[in-house]
This record gives C-alpha cells, sequence and structure tokens, in this order.
C-alpha cells in the first residue's frame, strides 16, 4: 500500500508534468526577461551569443522538468546528467567572459519563474487537483535544485576561469621569453606580442630587473604595482635565470620617474632601463636593466636607473677590462693594509664627487684639509695619476666603479 509520502512524490512528479509542453514558451520568458532586464550588455554580446542563451535556456529547462516530472531515462542517471549540463554551461559562459554574477541571476530567474508558471497553470485550471501542500513541496524542490546548479555552476565557472588565467599567463610568459631571446626584431612577432600582451602602438615599454637574495617578490612589489596601477601602467612579470623582470607598457614617465615609483618599496638589487625601440628593441632593454641592477651593491636594495649607470654598465659589459683598469691604476693603493687602503679610497671617492676640491671632500670625510690634500698625494704617487689630469681622474673614477665591494 503506498504511503503518504509516496502519493505526495507522485502528486508533486504529476504536477510538473503539467508544465512540459510550455518549457520552450517558459524558457522564452526567461530569456526575453534577461534581454530587457541588461539590455545594453546583451547588445554588446551580439546576436550569436543571445541566440546560444536562447537554445541553453530552453535545453535547461526542459531537462529540469523532465526530472522534476520523473520522465527522465532512469537508466542513463539523469541527475548526473543535469549536472553536467550546468557544468558546461558554468565552464562556457566562463570562456564567453560572462560575469559569473549574471550566469547566477540568470538561474535565480529560472528558478523563479518555473516556480510561478506551475502556480499560474494550477490557478488557472482548479480541475487539476493540485492542493496547497503540494504547491509547498513543488517551491522547496525548485530552490533545493536551485541551490545544487548554483554550487555546481560556481565550482565550474570558476576552474574554468582559472584555467584561462593560467594559460593565459603561460601564453604571456612565453612571449616575453621570446621577446628576451630578440625575437621583437621581427616586424610581425613584434606585431602578434604587442596584441598578446595588450601593448597600444603609441605605447612606451620599459624592463625593470630584480636581483632578490631573499623575501617573496610579490609582497614586496604589492604597494609599486598600486601605483602602476593609478598611472595606467600594465606590468607583466616573469623569471629569467633567477632574475625577476617587468614589462613596462603604457604612457610612462622616464627613467628617473620609474625610479621614483619603485624607490619606497624597493624589492631587491632593481636595474630601470627604457626600450628605446619599443616591443623589438625589449631584449636590450632587459640586458641593460641587469646590468644597471648588478651595479648596485651586493645585500643592498636600490632602485637604479640606466641612465644614472653607464660607466659601470660599460665595465660589467666588458669583464676583461676591470681587471686591467685596477691593476693600471688603484692595484698600488688596494694593496695596502687594508685600514690605510680604505682611508685612501674613501678620501679619492670624496675628491672626486667634489671635482677634486680638498676643501670640500675634508667637509665631507670630517677632517682638516690638509689631511685631504696629504691623502691626496699618497693616491697620487702611489697609482701615478694625477687628480689635476681630467683623464687620469675618470680612469681613477672609473676604477672605483671596478673595485671589488663588500
Amino acid at each position: 500500500m503506498p504511503t503518504t509520502e509516496t502519493s505526495a512524490e507522485e502528486a508533486l512528479r504529476e504536477a510538473w508534468a503539467l508544465l512540459l509542453d510550455r518549457s520552450d514558451q517558459i524558457a522564452d520568458t526567461i530569456t526575453l526577461t534577461l534581454f530587457e532586464r541588461d539590455h545594453e550588455l546583451w547588445e554588446r554580446i551580439g546576436p550569436e551569443f543571445r541566440a546560444d542563451v536562447r537554445s541553453s535556456t530552453r535545453q535547461h529547462i526542459r531537462r529540469g522538468l523532465q526530472i522534476l516530472s520523473g520522465l527522465a531515462e532512469e537508466e542513463s542517471g539523469p541527475e548526473a546528467n543535469a549536472v553536467e549540463l550546468w557544468r558546461e554551461t558554468g565552464r562556457r559562459r566562463a570562456r564567453q567572459g560572462v560575469p559569473l554574477e549574471l550566469l547566477l541571476n540568470a538561474y535565480n530567474l529560472g528558478a523563479r519563474t518555473l516556480w510561478e508558471a506551475l502556480v499560474g497553470r494550477v490557478s488557472g485550471d482548479p480541475s487539476i487537483g493540485v492542493d496547497d501542500q503540494v504547491l509547498l513541496l513543488a517551491g522547496r524542490s525548485v530552490w533545493t535544485t536551485l541551490d545544487v546548479q548554483n554550487t555546481v555552476i560556481i565550482d565550474a565557472y570558476n576552474r574554468e576561469s582559472s584555467r584561462m588565467q593560467r594559460q593565459d599567463l603561460q601564453r604571456e610568459q612565453g612571449v616575453l621569453d621570446n621577446l628576451i631571446d630578440g625575437r621583437g626584431a621581427d616586424p610581425g612577432y613584434a606585431e602578434e606580442a604587442r596584441s598578446t600582451l595588450g601593448i597600444g602602438a603609441d605605447d612606451s615599454v620599459a624592463c625593470v630587473a630584480v636581483i632578490q637574495e631573499r623575501g617573496d617578490l610579490a609582497d614586496v612589489l604589492g604597494p609599486a604595482e598600486d601605483r602602476l596601477d593609478r598611472l595606467e601602467i600594465v606590468a607583466r612579470w616573469h623569471v629569467r635565470s633567477g632574475v625577476h623582470y617587468g614589462l613596462l607598457s603604457g604612457n610612462l614617465p622616464d627613467e628617473g620617474g620609474l625610479v621614483e615609483l619603485f624607490a619606497s618599496h624597493v624589492p631587491g638589487r632593481t636595474g630601470v632601463a627604457m626600450s628605446t625601440d619599443g616591443v623589438a628593441g625589449f631584449a636590450a632593454a632587459f640586458q641593460l636593466a641587469c646590468r644597471a641592477a648588478e651595479s648596485v651593491p651586493r645585500g643592498v636594495r636600490q632602485v637604479v636607473a640606466l641612465s644614472d649607470r653607464l660607466p659601470e654598465v660599460l665595465l660589467a659589459g666588458s669583464p676583461q677590462v676591470a681587471p686591467r683598469l685596477l691593476a693600471e691604476t688603484l692595484a698600488p693603493v688596494m694593496a695596502q693594509p687594508k685600514a690605510q687602503a680604505e682611508v685612501l679610497l674613501d678620501t679619492l671617492e670624496a675628491l672626486l664627487r667634489h671635482d677634486g676640491s680638498p676643501t670640500h671632500a675634508a667637509t665631507e670625510l670630517y677632517c682638516h684639509r690638509n689631511t685631504v690634500i696629504y691623502r691626496m698625494k699618497q693616491v697620487e704617487q702611489l697609482t701615478g695619476r694625477s687628480l689635476a689630469d681630467p683623464r687620469d681622474k675618470m680612469l681613477l673614477g672609473l676604477a672605483l666603479m671596478a673595485r671589488p665591494r663588500g
């Protein structure tokens, strides 16, 4: 003998079956309401997508009513088929760029419209004999199903969005690698790279290279990224041979301006170099930014512009020159006892900063002018160079830059 619960379930399935012949009409009502509610958005999306939404909505309503009325094929697993339909919809809408909120709103609208259609069908024909208890059960089943739908759709949508983001990131990083390898010199590839990275034809391009000894780069770069966003500067980051680098594009300030953007939160030894030839010149900008970063002493967090480090970069670009330069200039000074050598080298640096003036150098070093003069004569005697000779001054200055630190 059937139980009351079984009878209620059968009555519930029979009630939903009343809407099967109206499934397309109900679906079209839902679709029309969606289009009217967000008219401008759907107009931008285009007619092909609107047709896809109409077809998909019909499929969902038809499948939903078949399940609710118990007419879906039991052997094929109707719930599983419905779940897969929801998953595929979530994945497809993510690929189409439909906002998740809009998608969930559509499902909420569908559930409400379906419920209202059932109430209207029953109210319009008293002979049907569906009582309030059955309607209550019907409403509960709709909203329970909606909860499951939303859970499945959100999961599928987010998974697909994450997959697409990974693909986009991999594609961007592949382009950055190719630019570093010099493929930007090919006009065809340069155009492809600009398209992939979203770089305008008139956008300036620069490279920021970070040599980071420790810590999480993302934590340090956060504040700088915020400032870049406010200036509508786009930065795309990647790693090459242990160097974190970013391609910056947009209406960029000069190198000094970029240094200021990173100065308050320096991620490590950092170099900035503008690309003089846009995307095509990014490989050269990367190499020069790396050389500029390498000119910063180890253990020091500082950001420097290529334009302010050209002598150091020139020396770094010719590693065989530095030992010879030191041998021809500062080697005798560096051969002195360490404490004495450091005093003489510090004095030489101060003199060069003040264009050879013992008075100004003495003020900086907090010592007497005569002491500076004495040390200067020691340096000149040991090196055989004169600070009165412009060429000797240039060589001594370059040698100071080339000497090993630490």
